[in-house]
């Protein structure tokens, strides 16, 4: 069966194939924890226009918002708390599940976790006023299901961000806007020292692209029946890691979606790479797993233990990615050239 692409994008089918708790709140000092907002929402008028070009105005800023784990998450490290959560956030092996970022999960309401399992009833119970997520592209809300799409999207206004066919720095300055018309502080200290933190991750990582030419990475997944080589202009990250100078293995569309090169396992080495950036998300076959692999272990980044992981679906923000380009700017570095 062809993979689609909502499969291919969750893993979850292309690995097999992939009450009200806290209002949302705003403001803090840098000695609190960012989800401990001290300013309440509903106190002024709310208007965002999103990546679809629809605008939601409200007349008080919503105190309920449901978001998916992601937005949610970049949401937090601006100080605003939402009501709800879906997509997956379970921690894996007992540490924290990467897509759920700094969230405190004990105090928000799960309305589901695996692909078409957005439960309906447990999202009404949550009344909600405001639902965010992410777009891969646009116009589709991720995470928001075919089958039932329309009963969800009429309990309240929607926001969707486009987080593909772009570079990171667009969905990084669209989720502090948002964050911003939610009552965030965009000059909190929290939030200045982590884009001051961004800042410098992003140059060293282009000091050491330029420092360490040639070194090439290559973004990656795997199914029991293929290897997958992302596109990188399909993906946020990848897009501005070639824009700090970073090499990237150019995958070539194999579906009109345009994310992933499919290749059999049997040719796994046709792409030379002298780094492998591995999805770590929960669905997603972890090194360990795809140890059993031959054709994985013959791969001269792996025979290297030149493989890291890659947070393909990371929080967008800054407190986010901040770790994420200094882990990169380490790797490129420390990493030798195979070639």
């Amino acid at each position: 069966m062809r993979p689609t692409r909502r499969s291919l994008l969750t893993a979850g089918g292309a690995l097999g194939a992939g009450a009200l708790l806290a209002a949302c709140g705003s403001g803090f000092d840098g000695s609190q924890d960012p989800g401990d907002g001290s300013a309440s929402g509903g106190s002024r008028p709310f208007r965002f226009t999103d990546d679809r070009d629809e605008t939601v105005e409200l007349d008080t800023t919503p105190e309920r918002v449901v978001a998916f784990v992601s937005s949610a998450a970049a949401l937090h490290d601006y100080g605003i708390r939402c009501t709800g959560v879906f997509g997956p956030s379970s921690p894996i092996d007992g540490r924290p599940n990467p897509q759920a970022g700094d969230l405190d999960l004990d105090r928000l309401t799960s309305v589901g976790e695996a692909w078409g399992e957005f439960g309906i009833e447990a999202y009404a119970e949550l009344r909600p006023q405001l639902l965010i997520s992410n777009m891969f592209p646009p116009p589709d809300l991720w995470f928001i299901p075919e089958e039932g799409r329309d009963e969800i999207l009429s309990l309240a206004p929607s926001i969707g961000i486009t987080g593909a066919r772009v570079s990171l720095l667009e969905p990084l300055a669209r989720y502090a806007e948002l964050a911003e018309a939610l009552g965030a502080d965009l000059a909190a200290p929290a939030v200045t020292e982590a884009r001051a933190r961004f800042d410098a991750a992003a140059e060293a990582v282009r000091t050491a692209a330029r420092d360490n030419p040639g070194l090439k990475l290559m973004a990656v997944t795997g199914d029991d029946q293929q290897f997958y080589v992302a596109v990188p202009d399909a993906y946020t990250d990848l897009h501005y890691f070639r824009e700090l100078g970073v090499e990237v293995v150019q995958g070539s569309p194999s579906d009109e979606w345009g994310f992933w090169e499919f290749l059999s396992w049997e040719n796994a080495g046709r792409h030379h790479a002298d780094v492998i950036l591995l999805d770590n998300r929960s669905q997603s076959p972890s090194a360990e797993d795809l140890a059993a692999r031959p054709t994985w272990n013959r791969l001269p980044a792996v025979a290297a233990g030149q493989v890291i992981p890659w947070s393909m679906e990371e929080r967008y923000s800054h407190a986010g990615y901040a770790p994420v380009l200094e882990a990169l700017a380490d790797t490129l570095s420390t990493a030798e050239r195979l070639t």
